[in-house]
C-alpha cells in the first residue's frame, strides 16, 4: 500500500474533508491544515526552522503538499515562496479557481511543481499527485549546502568547516542555513527578521539582535580561518560567499 504522506492545505472544510477521505481511500497518509500559517509551522518543523510549532506540528512530515492559493492569513503563494526560500524541495500541487495563463505562470514561477484549476475531477488530482511522487522517489542525499570548505546538512543540522564540526545554537544554525541557501546574495536585516526570526510587522526593530548573532557566527566559522566567508555589505545586509566568488553588490556598496 502506498503510504506517502500528504498535507492538504485548504480552508474550506468540506473540500478538505472530501480530499482527505478520497486520498486516504487510495492508501495515502493524509493530514490537513486550514490556514497557511498552520501549514507553515508544520512544514518549517521539518528543518527545525519554526520557533513556534506545536508538538503535533513538529512531528508532522509530508512527501507532497496540495496547496490552495486563497487562504486566510498567509496565502498559498506566499507560503510557497517561503518554502522555496528555506530550501525545501517538497513537491507542491497548487489548487485554485484562478486559471488564467498569467495566474498559472505566477504559481509555477513561485515554486509550484504542478497547477490544477478548480473545479477539477478527483481522478485528475490523483493522477497528478502520483506523477509528482514518482519524480521524487529516487534515493536522494540529505539536503546539503557547501560554501568553500563550509558544509551544512539541513536534515541532521550538522555544520563543518575544513572537516571540523562547528557547534551552533539552533538560532545560529537557522541564520547560517538561510545565508547558505542565498549564498552570493546580500540578505537584509528585514529579510532575516521575517524569515529566520519570523518577526512580521515588528514594532521594535531587532537589528541589534541580528548583528549579535552575525558576530557570533563570525567567531565560530571565520575567526579560526584565514579565508573569510561571512561578509557585511554596507547598506544592504550580509552575504555568505566563497572567497573566489565575486560579490553581487551594486557599485557604492563596499563590503567588510
Amino acid at each position: 500500500m502506498n503510504r506517502s504522506r500528504l498535507l492538504v492545505v485548504e480552508d474550506d472544510d468540506g473540500t478538505a474533508r472530501s480530499l482527505a477521505a478520497g486520498l486516504a481511500a487510495e492508501g495515502f497518509d493524509v493530514r490537513t491544515a486550514a490556514t497557511g500559517d498552520q501549514a507553515d509551522a508544520s512544514l518549517a518543523a521539518r528543518t527545525g526552522s519554526s520557533t513556534s510549532a506545536s508538538p503535533a506540528a513538529s512531528s508532522a512530515t509530508a512527501d507532497l503538499v496540495i496547496l490552495d492559493w486563497m487562504l486566510p492569513g498567509l496565502d498559498g503563494i506566499t507560503l510557497l515562496r517561503r518554502l522555496r526560500a528555506r530550501g525545501q524541495r517538497i513537491p507542491v500541487l497548487l489548487l485554485t479557481a484562478r486559471d488564467s495563463v498569467d495566474d498559472r505562470v505566477l504559481g509555477l514561477e513561485a515554486g509550484a511543481d504542478d497547477y490544477l484549476a478548480k473545479p477539477f475531477a478527483f481522478a485528475e488530482l490523483l493522477a497528478r499527485v502520483r506523477a509528482l511522487l514518482r519524480r521524487t522517489t529516487a534515493p536522494r542525499q540529505p539536503w546539503q549546502h557547501a560554501v568553500a570548505d563550509l558544509a551544512l546538512n539541513l536534515e541532521t543540522r550538522l555544520v563543518t568547516r575544513a572537516g571540523h564540526t562547528v557547534d551552533l545554537t539552533p538560532r545560529e544554525f537557522d541564520l547560517l542555513s538561510y545565508l547558505a541557501i542565498h549564498q552570493g546574495e546580500a540578505v537584509s536585516r528585514d529579510q532575516l527578521a521575517r524569515e529566520v526570526w519570523r518577526e512580521h510587522n515588528r514594532a521594535t526593530p531587532i537589528d541589534n539582535v541580528i548583528d549579535v548573532h552575525i558576530a557570533r557566527l563570525r567567531r565560530k566559522i571565520d575567526d579560526p580561518h584565514s579565508q573569510k566567508l561571512l561578509h557585511t555589505i554596507r547598506g544592504l545586509g550580509y552575504m555568505l560567499r566563497a572567497p573566489s566568488s565575486a560579490p553581487a553588490t551594486p557599485p557604492g556598496n563596499p563590503e567588510s
